[in-house]
């Protein structure tokens, strides 16, 4: 068999591998939100990725709903083009101290709706909140959400995920909490461990080299000496 023939037989098979993965992927993406910077007592930006799980429809809309049991004092939504941001504010069922700051009442719901395609199908968007204070003493919170799609299906995103159970098919997105702690002499010691190979990782290098060259440099060619001249005879 041709090699030629075997290689291309070998690239259309890892390439269709690639497409049903692909497939997979997409067929299981849900609702999810993440945080570059989120942690307890501290202000963070909220990231909402929104995929469009159909061949033939689009996101229209998209409704967060905030924790009522540890509401934000603060709470920015991300503006974007071709699509309106609401914020809907509800009185508390009792007071919350956030902070410095006791709240009788907070934002609950923040709303985008497209006003132009929205997010066409197979595709994704993000969706940004600026929120804070985070609470203390919680290891996650659930930010469930409603995804609307232009043929007017509904798909709520609020089902809680239990511990040992499998993913439900709608889990709500869940942003894990976790302090940011950094021991300042595991960091000191980490950084010197971290020079010090760096040190030894050149030494080395530059021994190598040294003996390369040393090892390619042409040998001389060792010359007989030459012989001594035959004393001339005196007559």
């Amino acid at each position: 068999m041709p090699k030629r023939f075997v290689l291309r037989a070998g690239a259309i098979v890892a390439a269709s591998a690639l497409v049903v993965i692909g497939a997979a992927g997409s067929a299981s993406a849900h609702v999810t939100v993440s945080s570059p910077d989120a942690k307890p007592g501290g202000y963070a930006k909220l990231v909402f990725r929104v995929p469009t799980e159909s061949d033939n429809t689009s996101t229209t809309k998209l409704v967060v709903s905030l924790p009522k049991d540890h509401p934000f004092a603060s709470v920015g939504a991300q503006v974007k083009d071709g699509w309106k941001v609401e914020k809907k504010e509800e009185k508390l069922p009792a007071e919350v101290k956030v902070g410095d700051v006791t709240l009788t009442k907070a934002i609950t719901t923040v709303t985008w709706t497209a006003t132009a395609g929205g997010i066409p199908a197979n595709d994704f968007d993000e969706f940004a909140l600026s929120v804070g204070r985070l609470p203390e003493g919680v290891d996650s919170l659930s930010f469930p959400a409603v995804q609307t799609y232009s043929d007017g299906e509904v798909v709520k995103w609020s089902d809680v995920a239990k511990d040992g159970a499998d993913e439900p098919e709608h889990p709500a997105p869940t942003l894990k909490l976790a302090a940011a702690i950094t021991p300042v002499a595991a960091t000191t010691s980490e950084g010197t461990s971290d020079t010090l190979a760096r040190w030894l990782g050149g030494a080395g290098l530059l021994v190598g080299l040294l003996g390369l060259a040393f090892g390619l440099r042409p040998r001389r060619t060792a010359t007989a000496p030459a012989s001594a001249p035959t004393p001339v005879e005196k007559q």
